[in-house]
This record gives C-alpha cells, sequence and structure tokens, in this order.
C-alpha cells in the first residue's frame, strides 16, 4: 500500500539565524518537540527556535527529495524561498 500521508517541508531559524530544514507529516507536533530538546540534535542548545516556514509536499518520497533540494540551497535562497 502507497504512503497515503500527507509531508511537509519546515524550516527553523536558531540561534546564529542558522537555518534547519526538515520534513514531517505533523509540522506543529515536530516543532514542539525540537523545541523541548528531542529529535535532531543540530537543534539542540540552539534556542530560541522559531518556525519560519512550511509547505505541503505530497508522499515522503517527495519530501525527502525536497529536502535535500533545499538543503542544497545558499543561505541567501533559502532566505527568498521564505520570504
Amino acid at each position: 500500500m502507497a504512503d497515503s500521508k500527507v509531508w511537509f517541508l519546515y524550516m527553523i531559524r536558531c540561534k546564529g539565524k542558522v537555518l534547519y530544514t526538515g520534513i514531517s507529516t505533523d509540522v506543529q507536533r515536530r516543532f514542539k518537540e525540537h523545541q523541548a530538546g528531542k529529535g535532531a540534535k543540530f537543534l539542540r542548545g540552539k534556542a530560541p527556535l522559531e518556525l519560519v516556514y512550511q509547505k505541503k509536499i505530497g508522499n515522503h518520497s517527495e519530501a525527502l527529495k525536497a529536502e535535500l533540494n533545499i538543503k542544497k540551497l545558499c543561505k541567501v535562497e533559502k532566505e527568498k524561498l521564505i520570504k
């Protein structure tokens, strides 16, 4: 059976204006986990965290591809995407 969940791509701005990119089926739940220090080790100790971007992508495979493409962008291109 195909993946029927809808996936989202999101970006979080953390201390030092660094952008973190991730995917999830529930962005708000995932963001709360990040704020609680659970999940991505990259974000631990980098509070305050701010959810700055989210976009509905589709299935898990499409979300993984979109995440990889975003991670390849330079910071300037990511900032343009957020605006």
